[in-house]
């Protein structure tokens, strides 16, 4: 053989060994070489395949072909990963490690973190345990697999690891994890009646449109009017009995309804509300089928979550004659047009065209109308909107929508949905003059 660089040699001539190049000289990969002279290759691979482990854990649950799906589909992208990473160079195996990373971190941080705090480390919810070790494969894959494609990059283009990474926090990791979360919320404990109110409150259940039973306390009418009493997302209907105090001391009928997949309600929970107009419709049956009960005296009383489920139920369902909608937000990808276009509202909507497509894909519910759509359908029937401590520009962005329906009550130094609890004799005031007006 000739050494490189060397000429011809005769053979009786011997060779000097300093011209000799070694093997290790001669097999050293290039920066993008093949994947078999990239040692961390193996490294990867042991990390995506106990990513697949954890994930697996995490997609149970739904129907039977949706979760069939699911499997195979992280098992199909975990064989695709394995190719890639034996058949690719530096930069394949970068991109790899990223992507996978990046999958990692979004269930550990949408599913594991919250299920964590919710629910401990139980062993009959694996949950927990799959999602942290989701989050710790996932940070393990993003890290080395950014460290390899920063040193596959040539000179001053290295520069750009920052803003890439910044970019992929802010409009990946953080819209993705809040997309997961919605439509994998943690379970809630069932709610127990509490005495110290004095409430007569009634056991009660009720099937929505698509078979689900949903739990409520009913607490009875004397005055012939009733109020469907939704609570917040992750919460259930003890967090709204202050809220039923002061209306059943009025005399109305209150139904402390719990969303699907809360407390004692059965389905699946899904944290925007989607499914609010299907569940709320039973509750507004089942109040005007109570003989207690003028069916034509209804109304809905929602606290975050529950406040755009009302107005969102009412828009489709006139039998709801009247709203009081506490702590508004947005929850579809439409709503985003109630925040400026400064830097916050810009960064918000570029977020909301990740985050809500793929809840949308993750769940089994549609995306509703948009809350100001569904305030103009509820017109000419009245909506009161409470709006806390950073709300009022969202609030005043509905109320435009029909200013001679909505009324908008302000409550700068009020912490979301704290109406009652900072305002009590203002709050029982406001809401109960509202009802008389619209329920007379």
């Amino acid at each position: 053989m000739n050494p490189i660089g060397v000429g011809p040699q005769p053979s009786s001539a011997p060779v000097p060994s300093a011209s000799v190049p070694s093997a290790s000289a001669s097999s050293a990969p290039v920066a993008d070489g093949p994947v078999s002279r990239f040692r961390p290759v193996a490294l990867f691979a042991a990390l995506v395949v106990g990513l697949a482990a954890s994930l697996l854990p995490l997609v149970t649950g739904g129907s039977a072909p949706w979760l069939v799906l699911r499997v195979v589909l992280v098992v199909a992208l975990t064989g695709a990963a394995l190719w890639l990473l034996r058949s690719g160079g530096r930069v394949a195996a970068g991109l790899v490690a990223v992507t996978a990373g990046l999958a990692g971190v979004v269930a550990g941080a949408g599913i594991g973190v919250p299920h964590l705090v919710k629910t401990g480390l139980s062993s009959t919810v694996p949950r927990p345990v799959a999602g942290l070790a989701a989050l710790a494969f996932g940070l393990a894959l993003l890290v080395a697999g950014a460290i390899v494609l920063i040193r596959a990059t040539p000179g001053w283009w290295r520069l750009a690891a920052l803003p890439a990474a910044f970019v992929l926090i802010q409009f990946g990791v953080i819209p993705l994890s809040a997309a997961v979360y919605a439509t994998n919320v943690p379970p809630t404990a069932g709610a127990e009646a509490p005495s110290e109110l004095g409430l007569e409150l009634e056991d009660v259940t009720f099937d929505a449109a698509d078979g689900v039973r949903l739990s409520a306390w009913y607490v009875p009418s004397t005055n012939r009017a009733a109020v469907v009493l939704l609570h917040g997302a992750g919460s259930t209907r003890s967090a709204v009995v202050n809220h039923a105090a002061v209306l059943a001391g009025e005399g109305y009928g209150v139904l402390l309804a719990e969303a699907r997949g809360h407390g004692r309600s059965g389905g699946v929970a899904m944290d925007w509300g989607w499914y609010g107009a299907t569940d709320i419709a039973a509750a507004v049956t089942f109040l005007a089928n109570r003989a207690d009960v003028d069916p034509a005296r209804i109304a809905a009383v929602g606290l975050s979550m529950g406040a755009e489920q009302a107005i969102t139920a009412a828009a489709s369902d006139t039998r709801i004659r009247a709203v009081v909608a506490e702590g508004t937000g947005v929850r579809t990808r439409a709503d985003l047009a109630a925040f400026p276009l400064d830097a916050v509202g810009v960064v918000t909507r570029i977020e909301g065209l990740v985050m809500f497509p793929v809840a949308e894909l993750l769940t089994g519910a549609s995306q509703p109308i948009p809350l100001r759509q569904a305030v103009t359908e509820l017109a000419p029937r009245p909506l009161l909107l409470i709006a806390g401590s950073g709300e009022s520009t969202v609030n005043r962005y509905y109320r435009d929508a029909s200013p001679s329906t909505v009324r908008l009550w302000e409550l700068p130094d009020t912490a979301h949905t704290a109406g009652l609890a900072t305002h009590p004799e203002q709050w029982r005031t406001t809401v109960l003059e509202f009802l008389a007006g619209a329920l007379a």
